[in-house]
């Protein structure tokens, strides 16, 4: 790996030379960050990366940053994501899915929540695939030994803050809250797992498979996926959900129990809204 790395640099380094009154200072940061991109010290390896993203549009950088996707170290890969995910082409987009298949499931889940910020299915399905779990309904998108690992996994700390940020894209009806910190207090739980995660970045969604999987959910063995898929399904704002956050008003876990009755009242608010709003409507026929 690292002589396709050297090789790629060296060909514009060749170029460069050969022509008249050519700088010596773009040989220069080649060689910094190829020698930055071989070094032992995995801090400096990240680093590197993380400086490519500045770069990598362009070749030979791109093909330097998909190479170091094989790295050794985790946070290496990590931050190739990172850098990758801001280019927004198809290249890229191929990078991601196959990181998607990484033997560590914070990388993989790094590359299926970098897919999904970018709206692209191969996202949205892998996190599906990931909140179905172990279950009869789960997606084959992923395979078993994936989904098992990605549902054993806790959120990072670099996972809550894009989930955070995700979250606030929600808007609020007028009087009723965003539900940021119901989602900062489930993602800072070191108990939450990475399939509650998943539920969480799929409530915006308003597809019909992404809620039968959020509905499902509310059943999870996993009690932070039941208080994730409560939290999802409340800020959809669908009155319809009462009578599923109503069966959890007696769960076991404490988190799930008072989600499900903030939940259920919320609902039940913006039904009387839509009440209110339809007796007006019928008094101002009438005149």
């Amino acid at each position: 790996m690292y002589a396709t790395r050297s090789l790629l640099l060296v060909l514009p380094i060749a170029v460069c030379a050969a022509a008249p009154g050519a700088a010596s200072k773009p040989e220069q940061c080649r060689q910094m960050l190829d020698q930055a991109l071989q070094e032992k010290n995995p801090d400096t390896r990240k680093q590197a990366v993380i400086a490519l993203s500045l770069a990598a549009s362009t070749e030979p950088f791109l093909s330097l940053l998909e190479s170091m996707l094989q790295d050794k170290d985790v946070e290496v890969r990590l931050a190739v994501i990172s850098s990758l995910v801001d280019l927004r082409s198809r290249r890229t987009r191929a990078a991601l899915e196959k990181a998607q298949h990484d033997d560590v499931p914070e990388v993989s889940f790094a590359a299926t929540k970098a897919l999904w910020g970018l709206h692209d299915p191969a996202g949205k399905q892998a996190l599906l695939s990931i909140l179905a779990g172990d279950t009869k309904a789960s997606s084959s998108f992923l395979t078993a030994h994936m989904r098992e690992g990605l549902r054993m996994m806790h959120t990072p700390k670099t996972l809550f803050l894009f989930a955070f940020a995700q979250g606030i894209g929600f808007v609020p009806l007028p009087g009723l809250g965003e539900g940021i910190s119901s989602m900062q207090g489930l993602l800072a739980d070191p108990g939450v797992s990475g399939r509650a995660t998943a539920a969480l970045l799929l409530g915006r969604q308003r597809d019909p498979e992404t809620t039968t999987a959020l509905r499902d959910a509310l059943g999870d063995k996993d009690w932070s996926v039941r208080a994730a898929a409560i939290h999802s399904l409340a800020l959809q704002n669908n009155p319809a959900f009462q009578a599923d956050f109503a069966s959890l008003l007696d769960d076991k876990k404490e988190a799930v129990r008072l989600r499900a009755a903030s939940g259920y009242l919320r609902l039940e608010a913006i039904k009387s809204r839509s009440a209110h709003r339809s007796g007006r409507r019928s008094a101002a026929a009438r005149k």
